[in-house]
């Protein structure tokens, strides 16, 4: 599997599994079939409540820990120092294990209508020099975010000592977030895209319909062909085991240029109604 090297000198697989909503009996059978599958980067989060699961996964692989790339994340509303350092020594016991290779701020503002809601520069602020100092400990290999946009990365930037290595953004054709992309990539910041098919919302879309037929594959696969293809880092999940295997091989449809830009162009489609300074927009 394609590696992609982190501006810390790390690397991460370029195809990930997501776990949410993977939880309890059925979630471990699901993450021990995609680890059989072949996924070794293994995406979960304190919120997702599935920590234990994805270790039972792990463990009874019968694969080293070494060659996965687990990623976690800090909840946002435990933003704060001391509660960012609890909180990951927490997710190591629940993960069993003595180290995380990624861990990251989850969103970059507590929920919406929370007293702290505004609050939020502090908070990340102290929350990324927790993440520091467990690095510096060893307890995290590399340390990023996830939501953030540039004016929140920005904000964390101006007193960090390390860069993000990772922003994961809700990323796929209809809402690829431009302005947070390129931030990102001229800071060297990697891309990784969570929902990166848009949970079916794109289904009946007629471009993508009409390029999928053109390349002989599925409109879920594209998606994943066409993040892959701009050097993004993708979090597809699934709970069918035929559709986990599909959703590795990425390297044998090359879109053209024309059709890179056909779907660079789409208007906006798709987007899950998540955004971190709102409310969340229900559709």
């Amino acid at each position: 599997m394609r590696m992609v090297t982190l501006n810390d000198g790390n690397q991460i697989p370029a195809v990930g599994f997501g776990t949410y909503k993977s939880t309890n009996e059925a979630g471990y059978r699901v993450v021990l079939d995609a680890v059989r599958a072949g996924y070794r980067l293994l995406d979960t989060a304190k919120v997702y409540g599935n920590e234990e699961d994805v270790a039972r996964a792990v463990r009874e692989s019968g694969i080293p820990r070494e060659d996965f790339f687990i990623t976690s994340k800090l909840d946002r509303d435990r933003l704060g120092y001391d509660t960012a350092k609890s909180e990951l020594e927490q997710t190591l016991r629940r993960l069993d294990t003595d180290y995380i290779d990624l861990y990251l701020l989850h969103w970059p503002r507590p929920n919406y209508g929370r007293a702290d809601f505004e609050d939020w520069k502090r908070l990340d602020a102290e929350s990324w020099k927790a993440l520091e100092e467990m690095q510096a400990e060893g307890m995290i290999r590399s340390i990023g975010v996830s939501n953030f946009l540039p004016h929140h990365l920005q904000n964390l930037m101006a007193r960090a000592n390390v860069i993000p290595a990772v922003d994961q953004l809700e990323l796929h054709p209809g809402y690829m977030q431009y302005a947070a992309c390129d931030f990102c990539r001229k800071h060297g910041i990697t891309l990784e895209a969570w929902s990166p098919i848009g949970r079916g919302r794109l289904a009946e879309n007629a471009i993508l319909n009409s390029l999928a037929e053109k390349y002989h594959t599925s409109v879920p696969h594209l998606c994943l062909v066409y993040l892959h293809q701009e050097g993004i880092v993708v979090l597809p999940k699934s709970s069918n085991y035929e559709r986990m295997l599909e959703n590795r091989i990425l390297d044998d449809i090359s879109l053209s240029e024309e059709d890179l830009w056909r779907v660079r162009s789409m208007p906006q489609a798709g987007w899950g109604g998540e955004h971190p300074d709102c409310e969340r927009i229900y559709f």
